[in-house]
C-alpha cells in the first residue's frame, strides 16, 4: 500500500477527447468543450487530412496537461497511435477508448481492458484461485 500514487484533487477538471467530428460534436454540445486564454481547445477532430503526428502530439499535449483529468480516445483512433496509448501508464489523466458511429467497439485491442485482464489473471495465480 506504500506505493499508492496520490491522485491530485481539483476542483475542477477537463475532459479532453481526439475522435471523429460527429463524437466531439456530441460531447461539446453537452458541455465537455473548453477553449482557454491562449485558444487552446480540449479536443481534435480527426478527420481523413489529419495526420498521425497531428494525433500523437494532441495525445502527448493532453496527457501533459495538468487540468485534464481524463482523455476520450476513439478507439480506431487509439488504433492509428497504439504504441503510444499502450506504453502511457500513468493514472491521470486516465486514457479511454470509445467507440465511434463508423467504427464499431472491439474489446480485443482496448488497451484498458487488456491492462484489467492482466491484473485480475495475476491476482487469482498469486491467491492460488483459478
Amino acid at each position: 500500500m506504500a506505493n499508492r500514487v496520490q491522485i491530485p484533487s481539483r476542483s475542477s477538471a477537463l475532459i479532453a477527447m481526439i475522435a471523429d467530428e460527429d463524437t466531439i460534436v456530441g460531447f461539446l454540445l453537452a458541455g465537455v468543450g473548453n477553449v482557454d486564454l491562449r485558444r487552446k481547445t480540449n479536443y481534435l477532430i480527426v478527420d481523413s487530412k489529419t495526420t498521425v503526428k497531428q494525433i500523437e502530439d494532441a495525445f502527448k499535449e493532453f496527457t501533459a496537461r495538468e487540468d485534464i483529468a481524463i482523455v476520450l480516445i476513439s478507439q480506431y483512433v487509439a488504433n492509428m497511435i497504439r504504441l503510444l496509448v499502450d506504453s502511457y501508464n500513468k493514472p491521470v489523466p486516465a486514457i479511454l477508448e470509445i467507440p465511434s458511429k463508423d467504427h464499431p467497439y472491439d474489446p480485443a485491442h482496448d488497451s484498458v481492458l487488456s491492462r484489467v485482464k492482466c491484473l485480475f489473471s495475476a491476482e487469482s495465480v498469486a491467491s492460488g484461485r483459478r
